[in-house]
């Protein structure tokens, strides 16, 4: 039976939309971590930097300043770690510090140095799907050209296609109509011979689907739902808040998927 990964959030940022400021600590952090191991997580990603609406630019000093410490704290326990950064040279720090995964909210279009530190490295990259302004036109055509496009250049960089992952990057220049639609269309993502990850965890998605004026911590079940649906669909990996209930959602649509 094929499992698919658990990549659990890590927000070491104040003002994330979710969890801002509770794990802004590395004793905090690893308390966090150690909870998320408990629960069945397989990667924890490790965020130093919000993209919320509104979100305040920080420093590349100041990123590495709140990321680094983290890595440094729990790389001892037996987890995978990411770090969610589209700085090659935050990169280049996570990596040599002990990270496996360098998850990239711009798939490597904001630093044309981020594929030559993966390959170097010889690490793990996730290539989400974004753009500068939302997506006009066929929302799946125009998500898979580009996130194709990114994949070949990070291949031509040479990094192995097995360690490039795919993300349809749900909350991310598209409107709700259109995450629904690639929602119903992960198949067409996932039959391209790359490993998928999705993630909507406490997403305005999630929130606008429950049809409830709910806050970020309160959406975890419609979260559940589209973990089950992803792994329908054929993703291999789920990034979320909640490690507990979406480790025993896709335990079940594992075991059904065969």
């Amino acid at each position: 039976m094929v499992e698919t990964l658990i990549m659990g959030i890590l927000n070491v940022t104040p003002d994330s939309f979710s969890d801002g400021g509770k794990y802004n600590s590395a004793e905090r952090a690893v308390k966090r971590v150690q909870e998320m191991i408990s629960e069945g997580v397989d990667i924890v990603d490790i965020g130093g930097y919000s993209t919320r609406p509104g979100y305040q630019e920080i420093s590349v000093e100041e990123e590495l300043e709140r990321v680094i410490p983290v890595i440094e704290a729990i790389r001892r326990y037996d987890v995978l770690i990411s770090v969610d950064t589209f700085r090659s040279e935050v990169a280049e720090a996570a990596l040599s510090g002990g990270a496996d995964f360098i998850n990239d909210q711009w798939a490597g279009k904001y630093d044309k140095a981020m594929f030559d530190v993966i390959a170097k490295h010889e690490a793990k990259i996730f290539l989400m799907h974004n753009a500068e302004e939302e997506v006009t036109g066929d929302v799946m055509t125009m998500m898979i050209e580009d996130l194709l496009h990114q994949a070949e250049l990070a291949e031509w960089a040479g990094i192995k296609k097995d360690d490039i992952w795919l993300d349809p990057g749900i909350g991310f220049a598209k409107s709700r109509e259109q995450e629904i639609e690639v929602m119903r269309r992960l198949d067409e993502l996932c039959g391209l011979g790359y490993k998928v990850l999705l993630a909507t965890s406490r997403k305005r998605m999630v929130k606008e689907l429950l049809n409830d004026h709910l806050p970020a911590d309160a959406r975890d079940e419609g979260t559940a739902a589209t973990t089950v649906w992803g792994i329908a669909k054929g993703v291999h990996a789920v990034r979320v808040h909640n490690v507990a209930m979406n480790k025993k959602a896709a335990r079940v649509a594992d075991g059904l998927r065969g």
